[in-house]
């Protein structure tokens, strides 16, 4: 079993332009500084928020874009267990169908990039990310996966399904 660590949710948030491009933002805070990762940011379980709101909020307090729950696609769900030794996470992705008309300008959480998906590939982002997150997208962004990746500080990291379906075909 899994040390007693606090228990983290959140949401992350892939966005896409016009030209299917990715959102992408270059942290100025911790955790992920001076990474770019997806949108997003921590559920307010206090105020009772679900993952789907935290969304919502999240996209319109850095892109500035309104959304609402049915311009979402929830594509994955992933527990770490001991990240970086300091936290379980339970993230949410979503998938947004509603594209992005500019790009976003600067806030102090960071500054944005538009990136085509074999782009994000040469970019700085987090190694949890890089094994965890984006695989997730490419296979299952129009289905769904549930996983748990055991984070262990001095071993492998191992990854468990818990549910998946496949992507419907596109039309």
């Amino acid at each position: 079993m899994s040390p007693a660590l606090p228990f983290k949710l959140s949401s992350l948030i892939f966005l896409r332009d016009a030209s299917g491009r990715l959102l992408m933002m270059r942290r100025n805070k911790a955790p992920n500084l001076g990474r770019w990762s997806p949108v997003g940011g921590k559920v307010e379980t206090a105020a009772g928020e679900s993952p789907f709101e935290c969304a919502v909020r999240e996209t319109a307090e850095e892109t500035g874009l309104h959304i609402g729950t049915e311009d979402l696609h929830l594509f994955g769900m992933i527990t770490e267990r001991g990240y970086e030794g300091q936290s379980h996470w339970l993230m949410f992705l979503f998938e947004c169908r509603k594209p992005l008309t500019g790009l976003p300008p600067d806030i102090a959480e960071g500054s944005f990039g538009l990136f085509t998906r074999a782009e994000v590939d040469g970019l700085e982002v987090p190694d949890s990310d890089r094994t965890l997150i984006w695989p997730v997208y490419d296979r299952h962004r129009g289905g769904f996966i549930a996983y748990r990746a055991e984070c262990h500080p001095d071993g492998p990291l191992v990854m468990t399904v818990e549910e998946t379906h496949a992507r419907p075909p596109r039309t």
